[in-house]
Parts: C-alpha cells; structure tokens; sequence
C-alpha cells in the first residue's frame, strides 16, 4: 500500500472513511437554542448573572478528535497488518518455489532462506504440498513434496560459487507444471543478470502461463571482482555491481598463507556498474598476492585468485644487431620492449655483446629470454640455455640475417639456409597474409589479423613434425611462428624479424597478444601448446582446492573434473572455482571471466505480483488502533466533562485522593525489591536457557580477546557435531563458577589464564560438587608450545603452575596420560592422540582401575561405567575449533599436517561424547560373551 509493506485483512471496510464528511455535519451541530419568549416577570432575572452557557456549535478542535477517533475505529475493523507475509495466496493448488542459488545469491541467502521457509509453513498451514526448485539443479526432476520434507530439503541447498544458468531450467519446470496443472509460483530472485536474464523471463512468461506468480526482489546487490591485471606500475582488479549500492568499499590482498599483504579503495560514481581497485606495491609483494577479497562481501564472486600466471615476470631481451645503437627508435629491442612492458619487467642486454648479456640473464635465472637476431650461439652458452629450457625456462627467438645463416640447434625446427624474400623486382611472390592460428597452441583464440603482410622470412625445412609445431601459419602454408615443449621448458621461433624490416606485425597489437600468451607460459610447468611429436595431448591438471558459494576454501566436490591445464575461462559446475594442478605451483579458476559484468535483472514485463524480502515479523495493528481510539474517546469525556461547571466542583472537593493515592503505591512499590525480582528473573532465564537443550559450556575468564576464541571454538566444536553425529546441541554457555548453576552441563570447558588469581574457597566447592556429581571439566592450559625442554617441561609453564595451584584445593583423583586402550581414544572416531593447535602437549585424565586379572588385564578397557571427573590438555583444543563467521579457521595449527584440525575436531567429540555416554563403549568388546551367557 503506497510502497508501504501495510496489508488489510477486510479491505472493504476502508469504505467506512466515506462517511467521516457526515460525522462532521453530524458532530458540528448541536441542540438549537431555546426560543425567546417575552415574559414581563422575567425582568427580574436580568440581573441575575447566568452561571452555564450552552455553546450553539461544537468547537472545531474537538470535531477533529471525535473524528479522528472514529477513523482509527473503522481502520482497526479493517484489519491492518504491518509487514505482512507475502508471497502465496488462500488456495489450494501446490506451492512451486523457484530459488536462485548462484553465487550472486550468497550475500543475502539468509534472508532468501528466511523467505522460503515462510512460504513453506504458509502451505503447510493450508496443506499444500510444495515443489522446491534449485535454478542450479538443471538435470534434476522436480518432484512435489510434503511441507516438512521441503523444509528439511532447503536447508540442505547451499549457494554455487559459479554463475547459474537459469534458462536450462525451463524445461523441467515445464514438464512438471504440464502433470501438476494448477500451482502457484513464487520466485526468490537474487535480482542479478549474470548471462541470458531476458531469455529466461520470456521462457518463464509462456511456460507458467495463466498460473499466478510472485517475484521476491529487494535483495542486496552483490558485489564481484573480475580482471585483475599485474601492470607496470600496480596491480588493478575491477569491482562489478548489477545496481547501485553503497558507493565505497575495500578490496583486501592476501598471500597464499592467508596473511594481508595490503588494501586498496574503490569508489562508485553515480550509476557506474564497475570501478577499479588498484594496488601501489613493489613487484615484488604483488607477485606475493594469491587472493583478492571484497572486505564485507560473503560471495564466490567476490573473490579473485591469483596463480603464476598474473606475476609480472622478468624478460630478458637481447639483440644481435649491431644498428640499435645508430638508430634505436627503429630496433628490435625497441618494439620488443613496448609490447612486453604491459605484462612484464623488461630488462634490455648489453648492446653489441648479446653473450655476455644471454650469461647475465641465466645467471638472474630470469623465466623468459628473447633472442632477436641472434646467430651462432657459444657451446658454452648452447649448454648452459639447453639446461635452463629443461629446468622451465621459455625462449623466444626472432628471425633475421644472422639466424637465417646460422646452423643452430636452439630453434623448434630445422631451417634452411638463408630467408626467403616475398615481393620485390627480382621474385613473382607476393607478401603473404596471415592465415591461422593453431587450435591446439598458445594463440588458439586470437582473431586473425587481415592486415599484416610479411615480405621476407626463414624456411622451415619440411618434416612429418613440422605440423605439430606450427603455431601460425601464413596463406601460403609457410609456418610464421612455430615451437615445441622441452621437458619442462618452451622454444617458439618467430620466422620473421622482431623490427619493421621483414614484416609490419611488430606494429600490430597481434603482436602484444601473441606475446602476452608467450609470457603466460613461463613460470610454470603446466603449459599450453604444441609439443614434440607425439606429444599432442595438453596436460591435465585434478582439482586441488575449491570455493564454496561464500568464498570459502574446502575441498573439492564430487563433481568436480580435471581440467586442461590452459583453462581459461569462468568456473561451472564441472571445474568449480578453486586451484586445480600441483600445491606448489597451481593454477586459479575464478567465478568470473575477465570480460565478464553484471547487470540488474529486469522483471517488469512479466505479469506476477511484488514482494520484498523482510527480517520483521508481521505484526497486527488493530490493538493499536483500537487503544489509539479508546484513548481519543477518554479524551473527548474529559474535555467534555471539564466544559461542565459541575465536574470543577467536583474536582475541589476530591483534590487530595489522588495524593493519597500516590503515596499509597509508592508505599506498595517500595516493600518490593527491584533487585532480588531481577535476580530472580536472570536466574530463571539462565536455568530455562540451559535446560531446554543440551549445551555445552565454558568459564569465562574476563579477557575479552581469549573468551571471544573460546566462545567462537565452543561453538565451532557444536557445529561438528550436529555435522557428523546425532547430537544437535544449543549454542554454548558462558558460565562463572561462583554464581551460576553447574548442574546443567556435562561438560565445561576451562582454559587456564597463567597469572590468574585462585578461585574463592566456595567456588572451588562448588566446582568440586559438580565434579563428583558426574560433570566434567576440561582444563586447557593452551601453552605447550612454551614447554621448555625436558622430560617435566611441560609441568613447568606458567598456565601448569596456574592450574596447579586451582587444583591444589579441589579432590583431584590421581591422574595418568590417556592410555591406548582407554575408551576416550574409540568413542566416536579411532584417536591415537588429542591435538589441537599443538600436538606435542599431553592430555590427561582418571587414571584407570587396575586388575591382577590376567584376563581383565587383556581386555582393551579397565574403567567402569564412570566418566573421569577431569581432563587436563595443553595443546589448546578450542585454539583448533575457533572459526570465524565466514567459516574460515581463526587460529593457525602449529603442526605440518593438513589434517591437524580435522583431528582435534575429532578429538572433541570423542571428549563430548566420552562425558555424555559414559563407558558404553567398553562394554561393546564384551558382546559375543554376554550373548553366549544369554543363550545358555
């Protein structure tokens, strides 16, 4: 109503406003006055002074509140509803729910998750069944499910960190409305056109037909980055947006070890749909950074990764002529330089020594040489190039009058013996045009340029190799640039001169992107383009790492595929974005192409109802109104009975009641006390908080820094278990053992502040009595790695000598390390040991009952059904379990191995499950005998 999210339950009595011009008439008028009659004996009363006066007419001001009342009476009666819940109507046809889930979505998915579970109880309230549909789940079938059902089914649909084609949808939904029949659509839309948005609103316009539709918009808009580029003097990545939103923002540069590297600002202008993030750091620290992230924006999108590819690579350039130094601006090394320099630190060798210049170069152990004109080469630096080819080096060699002499073996093909002139008074061959590009080489894409023309070049001699060593070709057939891989190195081999003598492609930007691809294979092993013979297959390359919908590294999914290691364009489900290829030296596939942009998507054409994403609840107005109403009648009396003479009267004669009254309630009041009723309260609320589901808990120490770790850990440690076992439990609790009840808990979690000062005598009691009532608490020192050498070290640190000195009040039974058989290390997963952040820490616990029973003894668990009251660590366990809200670790692991913190996750929940089940465990080794005692 009037862009307000305001509904009506009985629009229709709205009509009652009609009649507020008659209340005014009506109200306006009062009783007429009374007629004047001459009556002589009235003379007397002349001098009488009248003490009431009837007014002819009802002042205006009171009108308005008598009318004002009566309107909020009619509006109340009408049922008026603030942020009412839209989205599906009084029917009885199933509920379809189109969810976007792309990664355009992830920015606001709560709120579209909040959406759809609303519209699924509304159907489940009507008993309707509901059909959930994934815009990304293109090959699934949709099926019509039971309210409950659907609900569980969404809260297992995540976002897809790649762009969701919408449009391959369309004919599943079309299959199962043509079987449904009658349904009511809802669509939950990102609002974001990432490819083909106005071809899936036509296809949805026919395929629903006549069914009535409603569009969820309002969301949001998301951001992403796209197009990083090392340049010559910073790195710049480009900030996309669909729509306007908040105009500034921050793009955070981060190593491959997670730690910042620097930040940089981007602004939107006006309507602007990209703006641009640059960088201004040393080469160095650029060719550091392995991921770009948009600081506050949860999205695949909004992260950009960084592989070998984007470093800004030093080429060396060396020239064989000896004309630079007379007219520089027309050599080689000149138009070399200009078309390198975009991408790449050019370094320029020593003119007129091109040897000493090529041994400087792999002496820097530069990745890439360029060699123009270069002829007979040295043994010595024939050996030393052949071994740093080997080694991934790239070389690229330009023709000329010097190499078309030479005998050299550094060149991909065998050339004969002096070039080859197109053109001129004394040849009937034209200059040639460009023909093509290899489809299996590293310029497989590049548009063919129709306006280069080379007149004079060196000749490949013709081999059944030759073929699969051509990257370009001329229209004659005559190869123009050509290479092949060796070991992990590349030789390419440009059969025309790096300067304007031979050919006008130094002059062309060709000439720059052909290059560009060059300096992209260097530095890396995994590169694209034509081997030797044989060797036509491009490598490869597994998944390694991958994005989740919100940006988040994990591992990769069971869709993913190997990928061609020149993989070059946006994820999809098959190669999600993430690092595919070796740990040392990956390479990145991002959420968005490098030309990729964002558009708003524009829903007006099609004909469907409106409704905005809300986080209120819908809340009824006629109490309001009504009270409102109530109050403006009160109002109306007393204004009313104060025009009266007689209330004022009345008024003198009562004016000490309500002093009276006053002192009584404040007297009434005050034999209450404000504080114990708060206390009660808080108590209460603690105790019902506690109770109504399992929970576990830790003490909070009062440093904000480690109780926000171990608050974030505690929580962390809740959501693996309801991950991986059955156990859903509540968020933890903070609790102080001195005031609250410990009896709620199975188990809590201390960490130990070295320094801090011993607990009162009565909390240690209380915590005592926890403990031998069958709590337990787990003492984490979290300082193993300060340990000092030795066999006691780890005794002697500050948080040991801390606990020593709690415990040395409590009855702590004797204690011995975790043993192998104890039914800790085997009551959910198989534990040798309980890491955490550190593993070299030992954990402690009840030492176990021992037996002369040789076959007690044998038995793989000695304790009976009891939990040890007490579990001492210093490997700092929630240190390991902390992560921050983006689900990333908040704390690094000290130790090498990868899974460290998968292990001390795991060992948490053999310690949860230890406190809360007890010894069953060890009772299970004990089957087969029991069932032979039950069957005799």
């Amino acid at each position: 109503m009037m862009g307000l999210p305001l509904t009506f339950a009985q629009p229709l009595l709205l009509l009652g406003l009609l009649s507020l011009p008659v209340l005014w008439w009506l109200l306006r008028v009062m009783p007429p006055r009374p007629r004047r009659i001459e009556f002589p004996p009235t003379r007397l009363l002349f001098e009488i002074a009248p003490k009431e006066e009837t007014p002819s007419r009802t002042p205006w001001w009171l009108t308005l509140i008598r009318l004002a009342a009566a309107a909020l009476l009619i509006i109340a009666a009408a049922g008026p509803i603030w942020n009412p819940a839209t989205g599906l109507g009084a029917s009885n046809a199933p509920a379809v729910i189109l969810l976007d889930d792309g990664w355009s979505s992830a920015a606001s998915w709560e709120t579209r998750i909040k959406a759809a579970d609303e519209l699924i109880a509304k159907a489940d309230n009507d008993r309707r069944g509901v059909a959930l549909v994934a815009l990304s789940e293109t090959a699934r079938d949709i099926t019509l499910l039971p309210a409950g059902t659907a609900r569980v089914a969404l809260r297992q649909i995540s976002p897809k960190p790649w762009s969701v084609e919408r449009v391959e949808t369309l004919p599943a939904i079309e299959r199962f409305l043509k079987s449904t029949g009658d349904a009511e659509i809802a669509w939950l839309t990102d609002g974001t056109d990432t490819g083909r948005g106005s071809e899936f609103l036509e296809g949805l316009s026919k395929t629903i037909g006549e069914r009535s539709l409603t569009i969820f918009e309002g969301a949001p808009a998301p951001l992403a980055l796209a197009a990083a580029e090392n340049a010559a003097a910073k790195m710049t990545v480009k900030v996309l947006r669909p729509a306007g939103r908040a105009s500034v923002g921050t793009v955070r540069a981060v190593d491959a070890k997670g730690s910042p590297i620097g930040e940089a600002r981007f602004v939107f202008t006006g309507s602007d749909r990209e703006t641009e993030a640059s960088f201004d750091l040393p080469v160095e620290l650029r060719n550091d950074i392995a991921r770009l992230e948009i600081a506050g924006e949860r999205s695949a999108g909004a992260v950009q990764l960084l592989d070998k590819r984007w470093r800004r690579r030093a080429v060396g350039v060396v020239s064989g002529a000896t004309s630079d130094t007379a007219q520089p601006l027309l050599a080689a090394n000149f138009y070399l330089a200009r078309a390198l320099s975009p991408f790449a630190d050019v370094r320029l060798g020593d003119r007129g020594a091109p040897q000493q210049a090529i041994a400087q170069f792999l002496d820097q152990k530069l990745p890439m040489i360029v060699m123009a004109d270069v002829g007979t080469l040295s043994p010595e630096i024939r050996e030393r190039l052949n071994t740093w080819i080997e080694q991934g080096g790239v070389l690229v060699r330009f023709a000329g009058p010097r190499l078309a002499q030479a005998d050299d073996d550094m060149v991909p093909v065998k050339l004969r013996r002096g070039g080859r002139t197109l053109g001129g008074s004394l040849t009937w061959e034209k200059p040639q045009h460009m023909s093509a590009f290899a489809g299996d080489g590293p310029f497989a894409g590049l548009a063919v340029p129709k306006d280069i023309t080379v007149s004079r070049q060196v000749l490949a001699e013709p081999d059944a190799a030759l073929a699969t060593k051509t990257w370009a070709l001329l229209e004659d057939g005559t190869p123009l640039v050509t290479g092949e891989r060796r070991a992990k190195g590349v030789v390419a081999l440009f059969h025309v001169g790096a300067d304007m003598r031979w050919s006008d492609l130094p002059m062309s930007g060709s000439f720059v992107e052909m290059l560009r691809r060059i300096v992209d294979m260097s530095g890396y092993t995994s590169t694209p383009g034509a081997g030797a013979a044989g060797e036509g297959a491009v490598e490869m390359v597994a998944p390694l790492r991958t994005l989740d919908g919100f940006g988040a590294f994990g591992p990769p999914p069971s869709t993913a595929k190997p990928m061609r290691a020149d993989y070059r364009d946006r994820a999809t489900p098959e190669h999600p974005p993430g690092l595919y290829g070796p740990a040392e030296g990956p390479i990145a596939v991002n959420t968005l192409a490098a030309a990729d942009r964002l558009a708003a998507l524009d829903t007006s054409a099609l004909r469907a109802q409106r409704a905005t994403y809300t986080n209120a609840e819908p809340r009824d107005l006629r109490g309001i109104l009504l009270a409102s109403s109530l109050a403006l009648f009160l109002i109306d009396a007393v204004i009313v009975a104060l025009l009266g003479a007689g209330l004022a009267a009345l008024l003198r004669r009562w004016r000490a009641a309500p002093a009276s009254l006053a002192l009584a309630l404040v007297f009434a009041l005050t034999t209450v006390s404000p504080s114990q009723v708060r206390a009660d309260a808080a108590s209460d609320d603690f105790a019902m908080r506690a109770v109504s589901q399992t929970r576990l808990a830790y003490v909070v120490t009062g440093n904000a820094d480690v109780d926000a770790i171990v608050k974030s850990g505690m929580a962390g440690l809740t959501l693996f278990l309801a991950q991986r076992t059955a156990l859903e439990a509540g968020d933890p609790v903070g609790v102080d053992p001195a005031r609250d009840e410990l009896a709620f808990f199975p188990l809590i979690y201390w960490p130990v502040m070295p320094g801090a000062a011993k607990p009162s005598q009565d909390t240690l009691n209380r915590i005592d009595a926890y403990m031998k009532q069958g709590g337990t608490v787990l003492f984490d020192t979290r300082d193993a790695v300060e340990a000092p050498p030795g066999e006691n070290g780890a005794t002697q640190t500050p948080g040991m000598l801390t606990l020593r000195n709690i415990l040395s009040s409590l009855d702590v039974p004797e204690l011995e390390p975790v043993p192998r058989e104890h039914v800790l290390t085997k009551t959910f997963y198989l534990l040798r040991d309980f890491p955490g952040r550190y593993t070299t820490g030992q954990t402690w616990v009840e030492t176990l009952p021992r037996s002369d029973d040789d076959e007690a003894a044998s038995r793989p668990a000695h304790g009976g059904d009891g939990v040890s009251p007490i579990i001492i660590t210093s490997n700092d366990l929630v240190g390991a379990w902390a992560l921050r809200p983006d689900g990333q670790p908040m704390l690094p692991v000290s130790g090498g191995d990868m899974r460290q913190r998968e292990f001390a996750f795991r060992a948490g929940v053999n310690i949860v499950m230890y406190t809360l089940t007890g010894n069953y465990k060890a009772d299970q080794v004990h089957a087969p005998a029991l069932i032979e005692r039950l069957g005799q």
